[in-house]
């Protein structure tokens, strides 16, 4: 009995330090400290938004675009971030000057798979509700609403985000562009 309660324990503890990771991840980009949020991600990460498609209840694996077969909203990798930060640092991003206020909500995170094991997580598989409100100027104002599925792993004993996959909830994106960060 001891021993499962050990090994609730340090899954509990585990969920708190991942919780923590992605809530200070998520206030980093919120508060534009881009260069250090790109610190928290590892060299091959991966950044997937599928197009959402309204498909009959019989058509559910058709929801969403295929991962290297069909067209989606983003897909990046860290260079491609990096170039994307470089460019807002410059202040001629038309989409980005003036600059978006945004706020991550961040929710119902659980973690679905730990590898190796609980005692010597290595990598872990998560899942979250969130929310990305976005003010740009005076009266543009997003809501990207979905789920995310984030595999974050330890990399000199530090976790860092290695692949985030974003299923937004919306069909029809009313967004001018999608420059914010997920």
């Amino acid at each position: 009995m001891l021993e499962r309660q050990a090994g609730k324990l340090q899954e509990l503890l585990l969920q708190r330090e991942i919780e923590q990771f992605l809530f200070e991840e998520a206030a980093l980009i919120d508060e534009r400290r881009f260069k250090e949020w790109l610190d928290l991600l590892t060299e091959d990460i991966r950044v997937y938004v599928p197009i959402v498609r309204n498909v009959r209840h019989d058509q559910a694996e058709l929801e969403r675009t295929a991962e290297f077969r069909d067209t989606c909203w983003v897909d990046e990798g860290k260079e491609t971030l990096r170039q994307r930060v470089q460019q807002i640092a410059t202040g001629l991003h038309w989409a980005e000057e003036p600059r978006s206020r945004t706020s991550h909500l961040l929710t119902n995170i659980r973690l679905a798979a730990i590898s190796p094991d609980l005692s010597d997580p290595q990598e872990v598989q998560v899942r979250l509700n969130f929310m990305l409100y976005r003010n740009h100027g005076q009266v543009e104002t997003d809501f990207l609403v979905g789920k995310r599925f984030d595999r974050v792993r330890k990399v000199d004993g530090a976790w860092k985000v290695a692949r985030r996959e974003v299923h937004l909830d919306q069909s029809v994106l009313l967004a001018k562009n999608l420059t914010s960060f997920f």
